[in-house]
């Protein structure tokens, strides 16, 4: 089995390659590698998509390798490759981004990515640190993920999914932030798996053993 994680030149590559290629060892599941080659995306057993930054700017950088781009979307879309989405990446799923100007994202999650607005005066934004999991649907790549699960977050927007049901977690900052969202053969989690200990590896662990 091959996972390939996508560089598109948005993305904390080394830290996810590293957690991505531990749990793979450990679980048997596979081999792992980070790629720009569209040919290896087209032919990989399951996806990544990380990103940092700002959603016009990681959209843009996607967008701008057309052959990388139409792989991805073949690969998920038509051939339903299991697909994971991290912080931005995760973020691109949604249908629109609002983060400077209006972005289109993949389509795949309807709904939008807004900025954080906490309810509490004083939260700061960006949300940066540790934060407890609220789960709110069970999934199998939640097998063993409970509430109160700890995960890390860096991040000033988050997806505001409109189909609940797919919004699979949430947390409380200043009022609720999306964590994770999943449909059909895709996942994403705003937060960073990679530097989220215990439960981002357990996260990363259950994905590469999902079968959808």
């Amino acid at each position: 089995m091959l996972t390939a994680i996508i560089d598109y030149d948005s993305g904390n590559l080394h830290s996810a390659e590293k957690a991505f290629q531990r749990m793979a060892r450990e679980t048997g599941g596979g081999t792992v590698t980070v790629t720009r080659d569209a040919d290896v995306v087209a032919r990989a057993d399951r996806i990544v998509l990380p990103g940092d930054g700002a959603f016009p700017a990681c959209a843009a950088a996607l967008r701008g390798r057309s052959g990388l781009y139409d792989a991805l979307r073949e690969a998920v879309e038509v051939k339903g490759r299991p697909f994971f989405g991290i912080c931005v990446g995760m973020q691109l799923m949604a249908t629109l981004g609002r983060e400077y100007a209006e972005t289109p994202g993949l389509g795949w999650i309807g709904g939008e990515v807004v900025r954080i607005t906490p309810a509490a005066p004083g939260m700061k934004v960006p949300h940066m640190g540790w934060n407890d999991l609220v789960v709110d649907h069970p999934h199998p790549v939640l097998d063993g993920i409970a509430t109160g699960d700890h995960a890390y977050f860096v991040h000033s927007y988050h997806m505001r999914v409109a189909d609940p049901a797919q919004r699979l977690a949430h947390v409380d900052y200043g009022g609720d932030v999306t964590a994770i969202v999943g449909r059909d053969t895709m996942v994403g989690a705003q937060f960073h798996p990679e530097k989220s200990q215990k439960t981002g590896l357990r996260l990363i662990a259950n994905f590469l053993a999902w079968a959808p």
